[in-house]
């Protein structure tokens, strides 16, 4: 039997019955994750294993200096051929690490693969891999299409024009291929950048920009350009969940402040981060939107490496917060007073504040406009989307929300095949309630479970967002 088989991850009968019978034959709605639209519409062949595999997998990257590989057969000029031995040479050392088993799945679906990739068959499994890249059905969309994904919601810039977005709409490309509103050049107070988005911001929607009412003006205006090419979907990723509420005129002056090359103080960006966020949920609620934050992730912090590679090569780490219950009880709230609380998603990188997220968006469920939990625990995130990981959020949010309504699982990736990380949750989830089953913790009621396994892979998802 190989590695990657129906069975793997799964130690119960009533999980693999879930698993093989529902969760394995379900579609994908990924949701969030970083594919270039460009590259989805361009189509072009892979020229080799390491293009598709290793380019921007940051993710590999760090196992690989750990295992002492050189900067060079990482993110430097070796061959082709040398980054992927590299790999290699690195995954076998990787029992524990989600990397090797998704570097197996990724072999076994897409390549039929189902040797256990190492410093000795690398070249053979390399050059298997280099000759299947050539055929058509490994085209970015052909591996979109072969995954059975639904739709697909890349993250954009408010500034970006979405014509990849709106061509692919136009080839009729099977796969929904929609944008999603990341704000990250709004909360960037820097005077001189904060300027230059605003001039860029005044060119695009005609908008002369004065005051905080006309920067709101000039948002609106792109939300609502996004949302005509099918957005649906806004994501923002701070270090800390803010909230230090300010009134309209002192947020006003702060806006004044920033416009006249003015830097802000510490404290004077908290405000006007989390002023501006309570406007923007309110824009993002007359869309009927959903609004996400990914919190508690600190970038760039090997100074060294981020002056020579750049950003997003694997020197992230995970960050804490004093106060982040009161922070976020209050930003939510803010929201809900000021009449703009939409769908929210929460996802934290610290695990330890999960019962924190996870109660905080307790207390701000309602049925109210006929959603079920409008407020989301969401998945596992990059250093959580771990077997470990995924099983103490699913516990979390169990135990302390409605597991049933739980709107699934993320590919947050930049590759083509990272989509097995889908069936990887799946195997986790099944092996989870199957086992709450053979405990006799949960009835063996095939009628309720199928529908939860269901609805969590992917109905939730399509009802949630509306896509």
């Amino acid at each position: 039997m190989s590695f990657i088989n129906n069975s793997f991850m799964i130690t119960n009968e009533c999980g693999l019955q879930l698993y093989n019978n529902i969760a394995k034959k379900l579609p994908i709605i990924d949701y969030h994750c970083h594919l270039d639209a460009k590259e989805i519409y361009e189509n072009k062949h892979f020229q080799h294993i390491s293009h598709l595999w290793l380019a921007g997998d940051h993710y590999k990257w760090r196992a690989m200096r750990a295992n002492g590989i050189p900067e060079n057969k990482i993110t430097g000029n070796a061959s082709s051929d040398e980054k992927f031995q590299a790999w290699a040479e690195t995954v076998e050392s990787c029992f524990g690490n989600p990397l090797y088993h998704w570097t197996h799945l990724e072999l076994t679906k897409y390549f039929s693969v189902t040797e256990t990739l190492n410093s000795k068959n690398w070249q053979s499994i390399m050059n298997r891999c280099n000759d299947l890249l050539q055929r058509d059905d490994f085209t970015p969309r052909a591996l979109i299409e072969r995954s059975d994904v639904e739709v697909i919601c890349t993250t954009d810039n408010p500034l970006d024009d979405l014509r990849y977005h709106k061509l692919l709409q136009a080839d009729n490309f099977k796969t929904k291929v929609l944008p999603t509103f990341r704000p990250d050049d709004v909360f960037d107070t820097e005077p001189t950048r904060f300027n230059l988005f605003i001039n860029k911001l005044e060119e695009i929607t005609q908008i002369k920009i004065k005051n905080l009412s006309d920067f709101h003006q000039a948002l609106a205006s792109r939300i609502a350009y996004f949302h005509d090419v099918g957005c649906r979907i806004s994501d923002h990723g701070p270090v800390e969940i803010q909230y230090q509420p300010l009134s309209a005129e002192q947020n006003n002056l702060l806006f004044q402040k920033i416009l006249s090359n003015t830097a802000l103080s510490d404290e004077e960006s908290r405000s006007w981060n989390s002023a501006i966020l309570v406007a923007l949920a309110a824009m993002y609620k007359k869309h009927n939107w959903a609004m996400q934050l990914h919190f508690g992730a600190i970038r760039n912090n090997n100074t060294v490496k981020y002056q020579s590679i750049g950003i997003n090569s694997g020197f992230d780490s995970i960050a804490d917060q004093t106060h982040l219950a009161a922070n976020l009880n209050g930003l939510l709230d803010a929201m809900l007073q000021n009449n703009g609380l939409p769908k929210t998603i929460l996802y934290n990188l610290n695990a330890s504040y999960n019962d924190v997220v996870a109660t905080t968006i307790a207390n701000f469920q309602s049925g109210d406009e006929g959603i079920k939990s409008p407020m989301q625990f969401g998945s596992g995130w990059w250093f959580n989307d771990t077997r470990q990981g995924m099983l103490n959020q699913l516990t979390t949010l169990s135990e302390q929300g409605v597991l049933a309504n739980f709107v699934g699982m993320l590919t947050d990736s930049r590759s083509f095949v990272s989509y097995t990380r889908h069936d990887y949750f799946r195997r986790i989830l099944c092996n989870l309630i199957g086992d709450w089953v053979e405990k006799g913790e949960v009835p063996n009621d095939q009628d309720i479970l199928q529908t939860m396994i269901t609805n969590i892979c992917v109905g939730n998802a399509r009802r949630y967002f509306g896509f």
